[in-house]
């Protein structure tokens, strides 16, 4: 991991995690970084890594937090990665249920909490296209939209 563009925090919580553990979870968010539009910020939010909209760009939350857009969690018996985008976009999860399917792979999936196991367990290319497919303005037009 390049220590410049993942912050001091981010790297503890990967290099905590056991050998085994990091095999699984350190390609998925290398991938979701490869595929994050401009305009998130990587941190660490509720103890896991994670891509927010900033403060500073959008401070009208609803818990005074930043907006979550994208989170990875290591559980105690499955990884987690949390694609807020798309259990506010219905279209959207919609297509990301059918991009997986087409990929061949079962889906472990609640609102927007894919759960995976092990690295095959993940469709890659899918996750990169659709956290690729929400620069910041297109989440904060959902988000407010939904918040009525």
């Amino acid at each position: 991991m390049e220590s410049a563009a993942v912050p001091q925090e981010v790297e503890a919580y990967f290099d905590a995690l056991d050998s085994d553990r990091r095999a699984v979870v350190l390609p998925v968010f290398e991938t979701v970084r490869a595929a994050m539009p401009d305009g998130y910020r990587l941190g660490m939010q509720w103890r896991m890594p994670g891509w927010v909209v900033p403060l500073e760009r959008f401070p009208d939350t609803y818990n005074k937090q930043p907006l979550a857009y994208v989170s990875l969690a290591a559980q105690k018996n499955y990884n987690s990665l949390y694609l807020m985008a798309i259990y506010s976009d219905t279209e959207e999860d919609r297509r990301f249920r059918a991009a997986w399917a087409d990929g061949g792979r079962k889906l472990d999936m609640g609102k927007s909490c894919l759960r995976f196991r092990t690295l095959s367990d993940v469709d890659l290319d899918v996750v990169a296209q659709t956290v690729a497919a929400f620069p910041v303005e297109r989440f904060l037009a959902i988000y407010e939209r939904i918040r009525g």
